[in-house]
């Protein structure tokens, strides 16, 4: 039986360690069928390593979303590898720490706009400098934090969610009509690298566990990888704009 990614060719970002969501995501899709690409920012070598406990051996490639030389120069090595795409991945998201922990009203300016540029223009970025490859169309899927309500110490990372998730719906509006698809999964709290980042975590964690209908395991990211995988698939021909949540349900309750 075949997979549902079988014959996609998909670029991965933000494999950082093996607990990632990203991690998750390039093993599924390879256990799915699909062949894989991977890019890392700072450390590639970090990357390489991480990317040997995958099932299959896979190419990593030198990717800061913020330089524009390495965008103009992504389809180019991608090509040389897969020939072309069927779906990119953003897992990438980045704030100072002067805009997380409880400082939101004196983060200065040039802090906020490093979060955005990252966490969020990178998104669009990511997308143009991959299209070239997704001739007969494709999918994109990131990763964001429910930013329609105010978190605990999360501070300017939420504007930059915000900002990403609007992002995405104006890809989808633009993409459409060359059958691109851009979607997010809003994953609930998990102790990836990312959130070693932000003070407070484990008391942001602790709601779920007090208002999740389903069970929630900070530790387990397979349930995010499943999401993202899902729509990297055919079996979502015609969503778009959307933000599937897997989050244990938790965005659907109140106090």
């Amino acid at each position: 039986m075949s997979g549902i990614l079988e014959g996609k060719r998909i670029l991965v970002t933000g494999v950082l360690l093996e607990t990632s969501i990203a991690f998750q995501v390039a093993k599924l899709a390879q256990e799915q069928g699909a062949e894989i690409i991977l890019t890392a920012f700072p450390r590639p070598t970090l990357t390489e390593r991480v990317a040997k406990k995958l099932p299959k051996p896979c190419k990593v490639l030198e990717l800061d979303v913020t330089n524009p030389e390495h965008l103009a120069g992504l389809a180019d090595k991608v090509r040389e590898e897969l020939g072309g795409l069927d779906g990119v991945v953003h897992s990438i998201g980045f704030a100072p720490q002067d805009a997380l922990g409880g400082n939101f009203l004196n983060t200065p300016w040039e802090s906020v706009a490093t979060a955005v540029h990252v966490s969020a223009f990178s998104l669009k970025s990511l997308t143009m400098a991959c299209l070239p490859l997704m001739a007969e169309g494709g999918s994109v899927v990131g990763l964001t934090f429910d930013a329609t309500i105010a978190w605990p110490q999360y501070d300017w990372m939420g504007p930059a969610k915000a900002a990403l998730e609007a992002t995405s719906r104006y890809l989808a509006r633009d993409l459409g009509k060359q059958n691109v698809r851009c979607n997010l999964v809003s994953a609930g709290p998990l102790k990836s690298m990312a959130a070693k980042s932000i003070p407070g975590f484990d008391t942001l964690a602790d709601t779920w566990n007090v208002r999740s209908p389903l069970p929630w395991d900070v530790t387990d990211f397979e349930p995010a990888g499943r999401g993202v995988v899902g729509l990297l698939s055919d079996w979502f021909p015609k969503t778009t704009g959307e933000i599937v949540h897997v989050d244990g349900g938790l965005h659907a309750i109140g106090a």
